[in-house]
């Protein structure tokens, strides 16, 4: 490094989808106007990087991935620190602030960070500031902000405090542990807030992270004090604000038109995560009457032909494009609807001042147009402040720029996060509201992130259906609203539905009605196993399957397979199973109503314990409605525990339910109860299989 050692911090990013990566550029960024180097690493790239030998300061940005594991790019470093034969001062020269990234809708909520915050504490290493857990599920800004605010004190200080201990180790280690307190973490938080606010007008000048503006100047584009704020307007006192946004990201790619013709990559040069496989859809079945809340639609492959392998409970990969009518709508706003079929080399650009900067993995160096639009980019992501920083440059209307400037802003906090976050707004929307912004192309590669294959959990055995894949989805819907002026369906499960409406044929009785043809429709897959979420080795262990709507899935693949086992082999010994299923009328979504009673029927399932949230009963006692209610009636010990369906609220209240259950059978207070539920999540006999 050229930065004196002093100055200097080792900053390390652990990032899944691109979250901790974005704040730690943004840590890097700001680090220069407070007269610090950071020297920026992922975490995965140790080669680089020694935190046996580190002397300086050493900030980790983490996220969480999964059920609570770490980002696959921070595995091997994990799996490196949690050595069992490591001493207790392994890291006792080492000081660090971490800042986890979580979803508190998961039950880990930021396990990635705190396992590494956790490990770290053990092997001796110190806090110079204290952990930040942020919440995707409110916005990650809300903690983000104020402690990258907090952190450039606290930095000072601890480089501080490593000179003083260069000259005098003695006389600072009294010093040095009375700064590593709770307390004075506050204190940071604060003080370097007020550091901030005098120097407001300083650094606008120098064109940093401030735009201060006169009211006299913005009173034109605020509307009046009593009308209700939206995705356009602003009220008092967002309107009357001087604002802190952002610093403007630098520029950092360059796309060139080619004449040439060609071929586009192949789908599998878009992966990382190993070898794809092209597959037919052979059968599609509509599980759900046409009157119910959600379409349910279950489908399956032929993998026959393909070296592709699963086991019952595993998830795998679909890769699906963007639609194609909003790729149409986002080329005729870019002014490129001529040119969506021509060859595009994306480069970095020349001169740039981003640190490290390269052209994205999951951009092609050469392709068309229409191609990085469709399979690349994930054109319906919420647009980031950072994103919208940059959009303040392409509109040339002063209301609109001002609106978006708000909603990048400090002050403007609330309102990001009720009109673009949580109203699911994306940049078509955006571009819709605000008509004067026109993005170049480099610019939409620079912050629209990849495409993400959509992950599902298999519905099948391959020892029931050999050479056959399964798997269940809901259409998923976004209602129109006031910052999305149409309804759109999910980027793949709306693909899906299209894609097999051919194999579709519904009629009155429609449920259960199947379609099958010989197809030549194909997707793209690749798998995805999962290591936990499997059947007990011993078959004689009972167990319990917890699996409200479309959550009842991997636990057909469960049931197929225990059957051909059953089969198989008589003279074995098989516990008992259990199934807890739940939706909302039985008329309408009761899903696998006709498999079910066949698996209770010939005993493969001996349990099956059904409720209905939307029906109404004529019974004195009213049955329980929710999946968690029936748990309580039906305590059950020994055995393990599978939990799969929806995130939001279903886990935490099934875990709930679990722990009465514990308490109650075994006269046990709430804290033993909850204890025990720990000791069964970490023998891996409470096993949950999630998502959003």
């Amino acid at each position: 490094m050229c930065c004196e050692s002093k100055r200097r911090f080792l900053l390390l990013y652990a990032t899944q989808k691109g979250q901790a990566k974005a704040i730690a550029e943004e840590i890097w960024q700001q680090a220069g106007a407070h007269g610090l180097e950071a020297d920026m690493h992922c975490i995965s790239e140790m080669d680089k990087y020694n935190l046996e030998t580190e002397k300086d300061p050493v900030v980790i940005v983490i996220s969480t991935t999964g059920t609570g594991e770490p980002p696959d790019t921070a595995r091997k470093f994990v799996k490196k620190i949690q050595d069992k034969t490591l001493p207790p001062d392994h890291f006792a020269h080492l000081q660090y602030g971490l800042l986890g990234l979580g979803d508190s809708e998961y039950m880990f909520f930021c396990n990635g960070g705190r396992t590494v915050d956790r490990r770290l504490q053990e092997l001796g290493a110190q806090h110079f500031y204290d952990t930040g857990l942020a919440d995707d599920c409110v916005g990650l800004e809300l903690v983000v902000d104020p402690w990258i605010d907090g952190l450039w004190l606290a930095l000072k200080e601890a480089l501080q405090l490593q000179k003083e201990k260069e000259g005098m180790n003695n006389a600072v280690s009294a010093v040095s542990s009375s700064l590593s307190t709770a307390p004075h973490a506050v204190h940071e938080l604060k003080l370097s807030s007020e550091v901030q606010n005098l120097k407001l007008e300083d650094e606008g000048a120098r064109g940093s992270d401030t735009l201060s503006q006169k009211l006299d100047d913005i009173n034109h584009v605020a509307p009046a004090r009593d009308a209700e704020p939206s995705l356009v307007h602003s009220v008092p006192p967002v309107s009357q604000s001087a604002l802190n946004i952002p610093a403007l990201p630098p520029e950092y790619i360059e796309v060139e038109f080619q004449d040439t013709q060609g071929e586009n990559p192949h789908l599998s040069s878009l992966i990382s995560e190993g070898r794809t496989f092209e597959v037919p859809v052979t059968k599609a079945i509509q599980l759900t009457r046409e009157d119910a809340v959600k379409t349910a639609l279950l489908l399956e492959l032929d993998i026959a032909d393909t070296a592709f392998e699963y086991q019952p409970g595993d998830a795998f990969c679909v890769i699906c494009p963007n639609n194609v009518s909003e790729v149409e709508k986002l080329l005729h706003i870019l002014g490129l609807s001529e040119k969506g079929d021509d060859f595009v080399c994306v480069k970095v650009k020349q001169g740039t001042k981003k640190k490290g900067a390269v052209r994205p993995q999951h951009i092609p160096e050469r392709s068309t147009l229409k191609f990085i639009l469709t399979w690349c980019l994930e054109i319906r992501a919420i647009p980031k402040k950072a994103f919208l920083r940059a959009l303040v440059e392409c509109t040339s209307d002063a209301g609109e720029k001002r609106r978006l400037q708000e909603l990048c802003s400090r002050q403007g906090a609330s309102d990001y996060t009720h009109f673009i976050r949580d109203s699911n707004v994306c940049l078509l929307d955006l571009l819709h509201a605000f008509p004067s912004c026109k993005p170049s192309l480099s610019l939409l590669i620079e912050h629209l992130p990849k495409l993400q294959a959509r992950s599902y959990s298999v519905s099948s055995s391959d020892l029931y259906q050999p050479g056959r894949l399964c798997f269940v989805f809901n259409i998923v819907e976004f209602p129109a609203g006031p910052s999305r002026p149409v309804s759109r369906k999910g980027v793949c499960t709306g693909w899906l539905a299209e894609l097999v409406a051919p194999l579709l044929h519904p009629s009155k009785n429609s449920q259960g009605t199947k379609g099958e043809s010989s197809s030549t429709e194909k997707i793209s897959i690749f798998p995805r196993p999962n290591n936990a979420f499997h059947l007990p080795a011993d078959p004689s262990v009972p167990f319990i399957m917890v699996g409200p709507g479309t959550g009842i899935a991997p636990f057909i693949g469960f049931l197929q397979h225990r059957q051909k086992l059953r089969e198989q082999h008589t003279d074995w010994q098989f516990g008992e199973t259990w199934l807890f299923f739940g939706c909302r009328h039985q008329d309408r979504d009761y899903l696998f109503k006709d498999e079910l009673q066949c698996f209770l029927k010939n005993g493969t399932l001996t349990h099956l314990k059904v409720c209905f949230s939307r029906d109404s009963s004529t019974a004195e006692v009213a049955p329980p409605k929710y999946v968690q209610d029936v748990l309580r009636l039906c305590a059950k010990e020994g055995g393990y525990f599978y939990i799969c369906g929806d995130k939001k609220h279903m886990a935490d209240d099934v875990s709930d339910a679990i722990v009465d259950i514990l308490s109650r059978e075994m006269e046990a207070d709430k804290l033993e109860a909850m204890k025990i539920l720990a000791m069964l999540r970490e023998a891996k006999r409470y096993l949950q299989d999630v998502w959003s």
